[in-house]
């Protein structure tokens, strides 16, 4: 109910209609102004840090990538393409990325992960950061992102032909975030009856995706998931060290 009547409120902003201006910017192909976007970012963050920042960031996204579905020149413009910013230094490449996806199934699944691991992350910095809980929710997000890409643009920066989309990284820097917080836990895989602790898939995770990226048999980002995992995972302790006192007597009292 909670969750509702936040949600309610986002839409009921009267302040200089701010949710307006940004579909309208959209509207007319002021997308690719990032600074616009930046600053309404901002000032979504600053004006309503009571909001539940996985169901915003969802919103965001979901917007952004249905628009590229249609619109190619957007989806090029946005992609993380290391020759281009390499040659053109377009940067911003390194973030806009993961506000796209390949297509409904790709959007469909990155959200639906991210909201559910999201959702308890933001618990968790909530209880334990306080009122810097928004802040560390957002720069572990944006860090998996960026940090998820850094191979792949030292591998990629010199062939045309390599673009790459989607908030894979990101949403495994969340994932990893949750499995350290709470790695006797619970996770449930389709078609597998029984729950894996999360200590476990994360391992198994782990190990599998830098076996896949070692073959680089598929067209699936498993560098991306590695290191947006591991980034995850080394910013939660970055924040809070004494965590790892936390993680290990939760592995002792669970498997010992």
């Amino acid at each position: 109910m909670q969750i509702y009547k936040n949600f309610i409120s986002f839409f009921k902003i009267p302040n200089k209609f701010i949710i307006l201006y940004f579909f309208y910017n959209i509207t007319i192909g002021e997308l690719t102004n990032l600074v616009g976007i930046a600053y309404l970012g901002l000032k979504f963050f600053l004006l309503y840090k009571f909001l539940i920042m996985t169901l915003i960031i969802i919103i965001i996204t979901s917007i952004v990538s249905v628009i590229a579905f249609n619109n190619k020149h957007l989806f090029t413009k946005f992609s993380f393409s290391p020759y281009f910013v390499k040659s053109n230094k377009e940067w911003y490449r390194f973030f806009t990325y993961g506000l796209l996806h390949s297509n409904w199934i790709h959007l469909i699944v990155n959200m639906f992960v991210f909201y559910s691991f999201g959702n308890a992350v933001e618990q968790y910095f909530k209880f334990i950061f306080k009122n810097n809980a928004n802040l560390y929710f957002i720069l572990l997000y944006a860090g998996g992102i960026i940090f998820s890409v850094i191979y792949d643009y030292k591998k990629h920066r010199n062939d045309i032909y390599y673009s790459a989309v989607g908030a894979s990284g990101a949403v495994s820097s969340i994932v990893f975030s949750s499995i350290f917080l709470y790695p006797t836990g619970e996770i449930y895989i389709f078609l597998i009856p029984f729950g894996i602790p999360s200590v476990v898939f994360g391992i198994i995770y782990l190990v599998y995706s830098a076996y896949m990226s070692k073959r680089a048999s598929d067209n699936i980002g498993h560098n991306a998931h590695f290191l947006g995992a591991i980034f995850g995972l080394l910013f939660t302790i970055a924040l809070k060290p004494n965590l790892v006192l936390v993680f290990l007597n939760q592995i002792k009292n669970y498997f010992f």
